[in-house]
């Protein structure tokens, strides 16, 4: 199947009671670590760019990007869809789907709550002329060192959800249940009750943001109560630069940089195996 449309992907987690994992990435080692990966084990996937990492780190930009993953797409069956991860300027989103994205996220989440429909809704009619699939966040998943999911005003409630999704005609929704991005202070807990709420007013799939170092016993409540994409990008960086940093310490003196892809690969997809597990397809 290779490529496959971001929205059929998440029919397909819908359909059998779980979630597929999305990956943020920056470089070829690790796309085509989970590309690999999602073959071994025959598991969907989505890899994400985060356009950060494009305009502040000089990673690569949304064609070259989706070069890479349409190239490695290609020489597998397995469904792989891409992604452009958080953005709210319409003209780099834009930039995005001529590049070939087949899903983009809107994050309106910072704007008063009319203001992001009134946004989602016209990155929707952009978008869905050029047959792209787009994901909105309501409410708002912050981040981990701020302490952030513990403010329970943040979160996104059942009703303003499903009003949401009717009125933006949106393909999925990222809600804030208590993730955050990042590295967390202590071990979040996610209000799965409000996820079940806000799963049965809706009519689209819910997306669970900030998932580096929530306990695997409560993502897998949360993938049977409607979460159907999961994002990981904190935990899978770190492991790629500690693989880097321990290629090098390692082989300072007989290594070379012709040896260091294979090793920070092997690394990257003995994560990845464990990781794809939570993926019960």
């Amino acid at each position: 199947m290779a490529l496959v449309k971001v929205s059929e992907i998440l029919r397909m987690a819908d359909e059998a009671n779980t979630s597929v994992i999305a990956f943020n990435c920056t470089d070829y080692n690790m796309i085509y670590s989970v590309v690999t990966v999602a073959e071994e084990l025959q598991k969907p996937v989505i890899i994400m760019l985060y356009p950060e990492h494009h305009h502040l780190n000089n990673a690569a930009d949304p064609a070259a990007f989706a070069a890479t993953v349409k190239s490695l797409a290609a020489n597998v069956k397995v469904p792989i869809g891409f992604h452009l991860d958080h953005s709210s300027d319409i003209n780099y989103i834009m930039k995005a789907i001529k590049a070939g994205f087949t899903s983009v996220m809107i994050d309106g989440s910072m704007l008063p709550l009319e203001e992001n429909i009134v946004l989602t809704k016209k990155v929707v009619e952009i978008a869905h002329a050029f047959d792209v699939d787009v994901e909105a966040e309501l409410g708002r998943v912050g981040f981990a060192k701020d302490s952030d999911q513990d403010k329970l005003d943040m979160y996104t409630k059942p009703e303003v959800a499903a009003a949401f999704c009717e009125e933006t005609k949106v393909d999925s929704v990222a809600v804030a249940i208590g993730s955050a991005h990042g590295v967390y202070l202590e071990t979040p807990k996610l209000d799965l009750e409000r996820l079940a709420a806000i799963n049965a007013a809706t009519n689209v799939p819910l997306v669970l943001h900030g998932g580096s170092g929530i306990p695997n016993d409560q993502l897998e409540q949360a993938f049977t109560k409607g979460i159907n994409k999961f994002n990981v990008g904190t935990e899978f960086f770190q492991l790629n630069y500690d693989s880097i940093k321990e290629y090098c310490e390692t082989y300072k003196e007989k290594g070379n940089v012709f040896d260091m892809p294979k090793f920070v690969q092997e690394k990257l997809m003995a994560y990845l195996r464990k990781k794809m597990e939570l993926s019960k397809f």
